[in-house]
């Protein structure tokens, strides 16, 4: 088994319009490297199972289900070149890691690592917990009466948003057209764009938990640290970022190779999260696992990590005190769709139960 390390992955990321091509050493193809029609002679060996064309992330049908396309690319091409994202590309834990820690890799913006953390060194914490305890009651009372309601539509898509308007002081009238901009640079800095993902990720956490009615008993009077565990849990199975880019500033040997200098490098942080090597039944969810780990974020002092695991404890109180009976409509199914970000696109719920 790998060994874990140090946690926290930058926000989505736009796949790179440009890169470096990959080098291919004298007398022989770049290992794992795709082959495409323009380039046929491009391929590398063939994996296990004979494949000499690695599947890209960016393939039709990813977005309903990536899986079983990061499984392959794990197993047989943990190294591979893709031409659509126009990046080298890895998919097992050991290797993102690395990527998301080393400075032999460019960092972009990441809430919760360096230099994020050194930015915000006057966090009220106890401010924005209060703040994001009252949003998120306010916002589970507004709904506890209907007869069915979308908790994404009616409930995520408000709650980051409102507690950031809520903490810089914006009417909540306005929040949505002045916390997207420049008010939620007031509180968090380059952070008040991941207000984005903190509703994909509350999303994810959310349909992870009430799709097991156990796990429903388990969670609605549960401590702070055990929502914290399932929180860090959803993140690591369903993460809101599925891809993050960086380039290498000189050649990198990682498990399938070695990635040149100057390149283009996608982080599959969807695969990472569900590596066998890494994490036991890496597909399912299990709050009380004892290997737990994520790379969504960052242990810093941010106010996007802080404000995402206090958003994430705070709906499940405002949530089930609100509604007790809360439960997934009958027939329901959350669907996860995305391919760079990724989340359910509905929750149907019977707030009555």
């Amino acid at each position: 088994m790998a060994p874990a390390a140090p946690s926290g992955a930058g926000p989505a990321a736009t796949p790179a319009r440009t890169g470096t091509p990959p080098r291919t050493p004298a007398g022989g193809s770049v290992p794992g490297r795709v082959r495409t029609a323009a380039d046929p002679a491009a391929a590398g060996p063939a994996g296990p199972s004979g494949r000499t064309v690695a599947p890209s992330p960016l393939d039709p049908g990813a977005s309903r289900d990536p899986h079983a396309i990061h499984r392959t690319l794990r197993e047989e091409f943990p190294l591979t070149y893709d031409p659509l994202l126009r990046a080298w590309v890895l998919s097992r834990y050991a290797d993102v890691a690395v990527a998301l820690t080393d400075s032999r890799f460019t960092h972009g913006h990441r809430p919760g690592d360096p230099p994020c953390d050194d930015a915000h060194v006057d966090i009220g914490v106890n401010a924005l917990a209060a703040v994001a305890e009252r949003t998120a009651y306010v916002l589970a009372r507004r709904i506890a009466e209907r007869r069915q309601a979308d908790l994404v539509a009616d409930f995520c898509h408000w709650l980051p948003a409102g507690t950031v308007a809520a903490a810089v002081g914006v009417p909540y009238r306005d929040m949505m057209r002045l916390v997207r901009g420049r008010a939620a640079g007031a509180l968090a800095g380059e952070c008040g764009g991941q207000i984005a993902v903190r509703e994909k990720a509350l999303a994810s956490f959310l349909a992870n938990v009430l799709t097991d009615p156990d796990l429903v008993a388990a969670l609605r009077d549960a401590p702070a640290g055990l929502v914290a565990r399932a929180w860090t849990e959803s993140l690591r199975r369903d993460p809101p970022v599925q891809i993050a880019m960086r380039r290498t500033r000189g050649e990198v040997v990682v498990s399938g190779g070695t990635v040149p200098a100057g390149a283009s490098v996608a982080l599959l942080i969807g695969s990472a999260g569900r590596d066998p090597e890494r994490f036991r039944e890496p597909d399912r969810f299990d709050p009380f696992r004892d290997d737990p780990g994520q790379l969504t974020y960052g242990s810093g002092r941010c106010p996007a990590v802080l404000l995402a695991g206090l958003e994430a404890e705070f709906a499940l109180r405002a949530l089930f005190e609100a509604m007790p009976g809360l439960r997934l409509a009958d027939g329901f199914r959350p669907v996860f769709t995305g391919l760079i970000t990724r989340a359910p696109r509905s929750l149907i719920v019977r707030p009555g139960g």
